[in-house]
């Protein structure tokens, strides 16, 4: 079983708020307790006996606390192999001891950092003898306990209390695993703090951190476990009703935050299932935009995620209670909103009001190993370039833009279909962009006909032929957004002529895979 009993235990820690719980347990199977700096006088306050590291080791702090523990006599104390003789021969030599417990924590980097410090105060608080401290006692987990963690304060009580005075092998490995898991992360926020402060965005060796914040329902499937993670401790993201999310909820919740994030304040509805935008509106009236939103499609925004870009306000609280959406996610809700939607009992309620995006990197990982780009933050990096003919009036040309938004936002091979700032046909997901044509066409065709004419429509990347824009003119766009540079934009260019459609170039591409 390979149980070892503690004699020794070095404590140093930023957060003593809970060494109350460890202090006692201590002290009964009489281990003696080694302590430095604020965290040997907390101790001593708290009328438990302890030796200062200074003291222990017969050498002051020194470099305004910058070294205080990194000395062969604790290094040594904790790293040295209990079974092997001629470990023990060098401790005897240096009258050196065994540490059999080691309770760090790490100087709060990530803390300081989100309060925007300057970087000589910043770099002080990259922690040093912290983490040299949890790797020699990780290291050594066969023969010594580490705790990085105050939430573990609690487990190591009771693994003193049910071994009197010992831990376990096992103990001792979940504790090491726990510890090289912090210093791993605490190293990436610090080199990734570097690398933006020098804007390399894509470095030789990429760490990416997270914590767990959230056990999730289940994955893709029931039958996958999930889990998410952040490097903050939340997401800006409140759940105020309803059921715990699962991995597929997160995905279109943030499918939908990112069509939010691109409109203005306190405008716009979206509707998103499978990741998908069904539904788009930026009206500016709360209502009307979820009505117009709705009336997209319908019958694929049944269980979707429904996001309005404001306060929800009783009046679309009754009207959302009409549909069945399994998430409602906004901006806010007012008293009467909420208590009509909490009617619902398996509805899933959420503040998004102080969610922001960071917009730095994406990522997606391969098995063993991940991609990482830039994030789109881009709509059109060059002038909107009219092709046609014919030119399109303002009005137009911001609904042309609209569709292009929001064809950035669907699954690539996307085609959207728009009247004014509303959507009125999505095909997305296609391999063919024909058949992404003839899908949009027929939503619009068989939800909202009477929008169709007069309407305009988006194409996340070029037309290669002559194909999709004839189904799009067929059912009644005047006015077609593309990126351009197919070697047949003359032919398309001309086919958009012909039928006196305008057509406009923005030299911007938008695949979303």
């Amino acid at each position: 079983m390979n149980i070892k009993k503690i004699k020794r235990a070095i404590i140093s820690v930023s957060d003593k708020s809970n060494l109350k719980i460890i202090l006692p347990i201590l002290k009964k199977f009489n281990i003696e307790i080694i302590s430095s700096g604020k965290t040997y006088k907390k101790i001593r306050n708290m009328k438990y006996n302890c030796v200062e590291v200074s003291n222990y080791t017969g050498f002051s702090e020194m470099l305004d606390g910058r070294v205080k523990t990194l000395h062969p006599k604790i290094h040594a104390g904790i790293l040295n192999i209990r079974k092997n003789k001629e470990h023990k021969k060098d401790l005897k030599k240096k009258n050196i001891h065994n540490i059999d417990l080691v309770i760090v924590d790490l100087y709060k980097f990530e803390k300081q950092l989100r309060g925007k410090i300057k970087i000589e105060k910043l770099i002080e608080y990259i922690d040093i003898g912290g983490p040299a401290l949890i790797r020699s006692a990780a290291k050594n987990f066969n023969d010594v306990t580490i705790i990085s963690n105050i939430s573990d304060y609690s487990l190591l009580t009771k693994e003193l209390k049910i071994n009197k005075g010992s831990t376990s092998i096992n103990f001792r490995k979940y504790m090491s695993a726990k510890a090289f898991g912090l210093t791993a992360y605490y190293d990436s926020v610090i080199s990734n703090y570097f690398n933006n402060q020098l804007n390399i965005k894509f470095p030789e060796k990429k760490t990416i951190h997270g914590k767990l914040i959230e056990h999730l329902r289940y994955g893709e499937n029931p039958h996958q476990k999930a889990y998410l993670y952040s490097d903050h401790n939340n997401f800006g993201l409140t759940k105020l009703h309803g059921k715990d999310l699962g991995y597929n909820n997160y995905n279109d919740i943030f499918s939908a935050l990112s069509i939010l994030e691109s409109f203005n304040k306190n405008i716009g509805s979206v509707i998103i299932k499978h990741a998908n935008p069904c539904g788009v509106s930026a009206e500016i009236n709360q209502f009307i935009s979820f009505k117009n939103a709705l009336a997209c499609d319908p019958i694929s925004a049944f269980g979707g995620v429904i996001a309005i870009n404001s306060v929800i306000k009783e009046k679309l609280a009754l009207e959302l209670n009409k549909y069945f959406f399994e998430i409602i996610m906004s901006k806010g809700f007012s008293k009467k909103a909420l208590k009509i939607l909490k009617r619902r009992k398996k509805i899933i309620l959420i503040n998004c009001n102080k969610f922001s995006f960071k917009n730095i990197n994406n990522y997606l990982f391969l098995e063993n190993g991940f991609l990482a780009q830039d994030s789109n933050n881009i709509l059109i990096n060059k002038k909107i370039k009219i092709v046609s003919k014919k030119k399109p009036s303002l009005n137009q040309l911001n609904s042309l833009k609209f569709a292009f938004n929001i064809c950035k936002f669907a699954k690539s091979n996307a085609i959207v279909l728009v009247n004014n700032k509303s959507t009125i046909g999505i095909g997305a997901g296609q391999p063919s962009r024909l058949d992404s044509c003839k899908i949009a066409s027929y939503k619009a065709m068989q939800f909202v006909p009477e929008k169709i004419i007069d309407s305009v429509a988006a194409s996340d990347a070029f037309f290669p032929f002559t194909d999709g824009i004839e189904e799009l003119i067929k059912v009644g766009v005047n006015a077609i957004i593309q990126p351009g540079g197919s070697i047949n934009d003359k032919k398309v260019i001309s086919a958009a002529n012909k039928a006196g459609v305008i057509m406009a170039f923005t030299g911007t591409r938008h695949f979303k895979h």
